[in-house]
């Protein structure tokens, strides 16, 4: 009984400190954007029944606690952000790349998950693919962070 009432005693003469948390709000995009790996690809698609690339990167930071409206488009969403390295790249940064038949325009967008890697709405469908494989890497065209 004393052992409960020196507790008690204690809890009350000791300051709570508040803890505060803070969203990561890139980490928090790249963990919605993994809910959707695996789904279907749809020339136009904007939701989980089928997505295409700039689609799925609208939807996904949409979706997120950053609540963001991006633009429709991989170009149109490469007009935005502040541009990154790739030594520089942070999860949730968006990828661009020229998947297109005009060489240097942007037509893909994707978003990076850390560990050289991304995740994107291919004509396979959402999935990870290592930044470095031959055909990503020569097709690269340049990272844009949106979020702080």
């Amino acid at each position: 009984m004393l052992a409960v009432f020196i507790f008690a005693a204690t809890m009350l003469l000791v300051p709570f400190s508040k803890a505060s948390a803070s969203i990561n709000y890139g980490e928090e995009v790249t963990a919605v954007a993994q809910l959707y790996n695996g789904a279907k690809f749809k020339y136009g698609g904007t939701t989980p029944k089928g997505f295409d690339a700039s689609g799925f990167t609208k939807f996904v930071y949409k979706d997120a606690a950053t609540e963001m409206v991006i633009p429709r488009t991989s170009a149109d969403q490469y007009k935005i952000g502040k541009p990154v390295k790739l030594k520089e790249l942070q999860q949730g940064d968006l990828v661009f790349y020229a998947t297109g038949e005009k060489k240097g325009k942007v037509s893909f967008v994707s978003i990076y998950i850390g560990d050289g890697k991304f995740i994107g709405a291919t004509s396979k469908g959402v999935k990870v693919v290592k930044m470095s494989d031959k055909y990503w890497k020569a097709r690269f065209i340049g990272a844009k962070r949106i979020v702080k």
